[in-house]
């Protein structure tokens, strides 16, 4: 049986991950200046993209057979905010990995001298 914190937890690391990528760039843009080297920052995109893309899909999976045993003995209000919240996994983690691709691709056009 899958412990439903992992879950949360997952879904936490991922919005603050998400959040501090926001962050960084809503500051660069504001200021002009970069927090981050720009020889480290596609790195750090991609990698983090990586990641967090596979923890939302292991959270994901790992909910479903919760959620479906809990539809078993009743069908109410919590299973079907459950199938919802997997459901927003399951697009999180496809526009992750789109993102993940966009970084792959601006990785292997950076200049490392």
């Amino acid at each position: 049986m899958v412990d439903p914190l992992y879950v949360l937890a997952i879904a936490i690391l991922s919005t603050l991950y998400t959040g501090l990528q926001i962050f960084r760039q809503f500051r660069e843009l504001s200021t002009g200046r970069e927090i981050i080297p720009r020889q480290y920052v596609g790195r750090i995109e991609f990698f983090g993209d990586q990641i967090v893309a596979y923890l939302l899909i292991s959270a994901a999976s790992s909910a479903i057979p919760l959620t479906n045993r809990m539809r078993e003995g009743s069908n109410n209000i919590f299973t079907d905010s459950s199938a919802s919240a997997i459901s927003m996994t399951f697009f999180a983690f496809f526009v992750l990995a789109l993102s993940s691709i966009i970084s792959g691709y601006k990785l292997s056009y950076q200049s490392y001298i």
